[in-house]
């Protein structure tokens, strides 16, 4: 009898040892897949159809990545202004014509791993930071360019959060539908006991990042006493719908705060076309060129 127990267990065991790596397998191949986002080419047609002149650019990141990017020079002043967009995006042509037909120059790229850029995995605003200052770099180093802004969205934002934080040449930034901490952002998005855990680990594993330095909450109050300007929807279905205050409340002053209270994630100006680009635009005169 007890042989037979004995038997029993050691099948038992090698079952779900089986099934643990299988398990585990699965999930790092899942986990693989969500760090390759699609790749969305931009195609152009908004910036063509308002005739917005543009140079098509590769921007180059200290840790040897290829950034397809657009460049517009500015036609008021000498600022120009970064555009990042979000994860599985592209450069979102919207915000770069609002702008550029403003008469502010305009750099957009796509960030690694997405578009036409190089790179394998995307970090979700980790190593993007690398992406902002070539972008940065870049920018300052066109002619008649000395001041420069930055807009980003969902995981831009998140990014230039950080990277604003680093780079005191980013002197305004406005900020749509970011997460606070990226640990938030998975208990969001994946609310299960057994899965959020594992989904944790195997994403670090990948990445070799933990997950406790992708947090924008704690270095946004570094940016002032540049002003930021936080755009969120309590109605988020990607972002915690909580991630825009709490942001506003770690920030320091200069700050302003927009919140809708029923818009998906990242719809807020086409919600409100008007309002958005009377703010977004007011915002940057008010705080690159002084008016």
């Amino acid at each position: 009898m007890k042989t037979r127990t004995k038997t029993f267990l050691r099948h038992a065991a090698r079952i779900i040892l089986v099934f643990t790596f299988l398990f585990l397998a699965v999930g790092y191949y899942e986990v693989d897949q969500i760090l390759r986002p699609p790749r969305n080419i931009p195609q152009g047609k908004t910036l063509r159809k308002f005739n917005i002149p543009y140079q098509e650019v590769d921007l180059h990141t200290s840790d040897g990545v290829r950034l397809a990017a657009w460049y517009t020079p500015p036609r008021k002043g000498t600022a120009v202004i970064l555009v990042a967009h979000g994860f599985g995006d592209q450069r979102p042509e919207w915000v770069y014509e609002m702008l550029a037909r403003s008469g502010y120059g305009v750099l957009a790229w796509d960030a690694r791993a997405h578009g036409e850029s190089d790179g394998e995995i995307s970090t979700v605003g980790y190593l993007e930071v690398l992406d902002v200052k070539a972008a940065l770099d870049y920018a300052l180093a066109q002619p008649n360019v000395t001041r420069v802004g930055a807009w980003g969205g969902s995981m831009g934002a998140a990014t230039l959060i950080r990277a604003a934080a680093q780079y005191p040449e980013i002197e305004a930034l406005f900020v749509d539908s970011s997460f606070a901490a990226m640990e938030d952002e998975f208990d969001y998005l994946v609310p299960y006991p057994v899965l959020n855990p594992l989904a944790k680990i195997l994403v670090e594993i990948r990445t070799g990042i933990s997950l406790h330095d992708l947090r924008p909450v704690d270095a946004i109050a570094r940016i002032s006493p540049r002003p930021v300007y936080i755009v969120h929807s309590a109605a988020d279905k990607v972002a915690p719908p909580d991630a825009g205050e709490r942001l506003y409340n770690a920030a320091r002053e200069p700050k302003f705060l927009w919140v809708e209270e029923s818009v998906p994630h990242q719809q807020i100006y086409h919600a409100n076309p008007r309002r958005y680009r009377k703010r977004l635009i007011g915002f940057f005169d008010e705080w690159l060129l002084g008016k």
